[in-house]
C-alpha cells in the first residue's frame, strides 16, 4: 500500500510542477490580452520593478488594494503610485481611475496581468488596481518607480 501512495504522490507533484511552469506566460502573451484603454503601459523592465515595489510595500502594509479602496483614498488626497491591471474586463469597473489620477497629478501605469499584480501583493486573488504609498524602508525602489512612471507618455 505504501508504494501506491508514494507513486500517486510523485505523480501529483510532477503534475503540479508542470502546471505551474505551463501557466506562466511571457510578457508578449500577456500584452495580447490587454484592454484598449491600457495606456501608458509599463515596459517589461518597469513591470518587474513595480511588482518588486508592490511586494515590499505589502510586507509593510503600505498599499491600497482594489477599486473601492483606491478611489476612496485618492478622493481623500492620499498620494502614491497607482498601478492598474491592463487585462481587467469589463473596463467600466475602473476606467474612471486614470482621470482621477490625472486630476490630482498622481502617476499611474498599466501592467499586463491582474493575476501577477495580486500575487505580488501577497494575495491569491487577482487585483485590478493597487496604490503604492511611500515609506522609508523601500524609498529607493519607490523613487525609481515614481520617476519612471511619471516619465511615461500620458494618453490624449
Amino acid at each position: 500500500m505504501t508504494k501506491v501512495k508514494k507513486e500517486k504522490g510523485t505523480k501529483e507533484e510532477e503534475a503540479g510542477a508542470t502546471e505551474t511552469v505551463g501557466t506562466e506566460k511571457s510578457y508578449q502573451e500577456l500584452i495580447a490580452n490587454i484592454n484598449p484603454i491600457a495606456n501608458p503601459l509599463a515596459t517589461r523592465k518597469l513591470s518587474k520593478k513595480l511588482y518588486k515595489c508592490v511586494k515590499k510595500a505589502s510586507k509593510l502594509k503600505q498599499i491600497r488594494r482594489g477599486v473601492k479602496e483606491v478611489q476612496k483614498f485618492i478622493n481623500k488626497g492620499e498620494t502614491g503610485i497607482v498601478v492598474l491591471a491592463g487585462d481587467t474586463l469589463p473596463i467600466d469597473v475602473y476606467c474612471h481611475l486614470p482621470v482621477m489620477c490625472e486630476d490630482r497629478s498622481l502617476p499611474y501605469a498599466y501592467i499586463p496581468s491582474k493575476v501577477d499584480l495580486g500575487s505580488s501583493a501577497g494575495s491569491k486573488r487577482p487585483t485590478c488596481v493597487i496604490m503604492i504609498k511611500s515609506h522609508e524602508d523601500y524609498k529607493e525602489a519607490y523613487d525609481e518607480c515614481f520617476e519612471e512612471v511619471s516619465a511615461l507618455p500620458k494618453p490624449l
